[in-house]
């Protein structure tokens, strides 16, 4: 989670950097803009494919323990039963 995290923001300075350095560039005020509103619909792509990606990991985990805790809840059902059969 950590890493995700670390490369959420290295990608968002990154953009940040990206975007600071086309506004000092020596080059037309609409080609800068045209350019800026380039860079921010990739970073807003990234940004959406990074946070589609992080919940259908989050779906994944959730998946797998629920089936862990059915799992749990299925064997504990089982020896209450075994436990209640011999009192």
């Amino acid at each position: 989670m950590k890493a995700m995290r670390y490369w959420a923001v290295f990608t968002l300075g990154l953009a940040a950097g990206a975007a600071v350095a086309l506004l000092y560039a020596p080059q037309s005020g609409e080609k800068t803009r045209r350019q800026l509103r380039r860079n921010l619909d990739d970073v807003a792509d990234k940004v959406k494919d990074f946070s589609e990606d992080l919940t259908d990991q989050a779906e994944t985990l959730y998946r797998k323990g629920r089936k862990q805790v059915d799992s749990v809840v299925d064997q504990a059902t089982k020896v209450s039963r075994k436990v209640s059969n011999y009192v």
